[in-house]
C-alpha cells in the first residue's frame, strides 16, 4: 500500500543505543491523543474535510508488528475494499482516532500503543501482551451517514419536518452509497439504495407541490414515488392530498385508505380521512348514510387507536 515504506515492520534509520526501531520512529511523529497513546505520521497528504465520526469509510492497510517485515493483518490483497462504519466495524480504538485524523487520499504511518491495540492480553497467537504496533492506513473515500442515520430512525411524521436541505443530503448519501455497492457489483443491494434516493426527492417534489398549491404536479410526483413503492404510506398520502385539492373526492379516498392500511393510526391519515368526509355534509340523509359507511373504516381506526 503506497510505496513509501518497503520495510515498515523493520524500519529503516539511524541505530540508537538502546532504542528500538519504534522508538526511533515515534520521535517524529505527531502525537494525536495527547498521552503519546496514537501517534501518526503522514506519508501523503489528502484533501478536503476530515472524516466525521459517523462516517463510513473506504480504506487500504496493513498492520506490523516491530521487527517484522509481513503484515499480520492486511486488506490491500483485495481488489475492492469493504466499506466500514466507524464505531461498528473497526475494532481498533487506535485505528478508529487516526481515521478521524485524515483527508480523502491520505496515506499515513500510525503507532498505536497497547492501549489503543490490543491491550495487555494482546491477541495471541499473533500478538504478544502489551504489543505496540504499527499501521499504515490510506483513506481512499468517506461517506458522512450521519444525516442519514438520523433521518431513518425518524417516524413518518418526523421525517416530514425534516428540513428539505437536509434530506437532499439524505438522498446524496444513498446515492453515493449505490454507487459503491454497484462497483462492488452487488447490483441489487445498490438498486435498493438507488430507489430509496429516488423515492426520497420524488416525495419531496410532490409535498412541495402541495405547499406551493399546485396539486396537479404533487400527484405526478407522488404517482411516480408509488412506481417504486406502491405500499409506500407517505406516497399515496401524497397523492390523497392533491386529489382532494383537485376535487377529485372517490380518487382521493381511493389514495387514502390505502395509505391507512399501511400505516392504520397514523393521525394525519386518519385526519385527512375525516377532512374528505365533511365535503359530504350537503348530501340528502341516503347519499350521508352512504358516505356513513363508506368511513366506517376510518372511524373504527381511530377508537382503535384511543384505546
Amino acid at each position: 500500500m503506497g510505496g513509501s515504506a518497503r520495510n515498515p515492520g523493520g524500519l529503516e534509520g539511524d541505530d540508537a543505543p538502546g532504542q528500538s526501531p519504534y522508538q526511533r520512529l515515534s520521535q517524529r511523529m505527531l502525537d494525536i491523543t495527547g498521552d503519546q497513546g496514537v501517534l501518526k505520521d503522514v506519508i501523503r497528504e489528502g484533501t478536503g474535510d476530515l472524516v466525521t465520526p459517523d462516517a463510513s469509510v473506504l480504506v487500504k492497510y496493513s498492520g506490523y508488528l516491530e521487527h517484522m517485515d509481513k503484515p499480520f493483518d492486511s486488506n490491500c490483497f483485495r481488489k475492492t475494499p469493504r466499506l466500514m462504519k466507524l464505531g461498528e466495524d473497526i475494532t481498533l480504538w487506535g485505528m478508529e482516532l487516526g481515521l478521524l485524523s485524515m483527508r480523502r487520499g491520505e496515506l499515513a504511518r500510525f503507532l498505536f500503543k497497547p492501549t489503543y491495540a490490543y491491550g495487555t492480553l494482546g491477541c495471541p497467537p499473533l500478538i504478544p501482551p502489551n504489543t505496540t504496533v504499527l499501521f499504515e492506513i490510506e483513506l481512499l473515500d468517506f461517506l458522512d451517514s450521519a444525516e442519514s442515520d438520523k433521518f431513518c430512525a425518524l417516524s413518518a411524521e418526523q421525517q416530514d419536518q425534516f428540513p428539505l436541505q437536509k434530506v437532499l443530503k439524505v438522498a446524496t448519501t444513498e446515492r453515493e452509497f449505490g454507487n459503491y455497492l454497484f462497483h462492488q457489483n452487488r447490483f441489487y443491494d445498490a438498486k435498493v439504495r438507488y430507489k430509496r434516493a429516488k423515492l426520497l426527492v420524488l416525495l419531496n417534489l410532490s409535498f412541495a407541490y402541495l405547499k406551493l398549491d399546485r396539486p396537479t404536479m404533487a400527484l405526478r410526483y407522488g404517482e411516480q414515488a408509488l412506481i417504486i413503492d406502491q405500499k409506500n404510506a407517505k406516497a399515496l398520502f401524497r397523492c390523497g392530498q392533491a386529489c382532494l385539492l383537485l376535487t377529485e373526492y372517490q380518487q382521493a379516498r381511493d389514495f387514502l385508505v390505502r395509505a391507512q392500511k399501511e400505516q392504520p393510526f397514523n393521525h394525519d391519515i386518519n385526519n385527512e380521512l375525516k377532512k374528505l368526509a365533511s365535503y359530504y355534509r350537503d348530501y340528502t340523509d341516503r347519499e350521508k348514510e352512504m358516505c356513513h359507511r363508506m368511513f366506517a373504516p376510518c372511524e373504527n381506526s381511530s377508537t382503535a387507536g384511543e384505546r
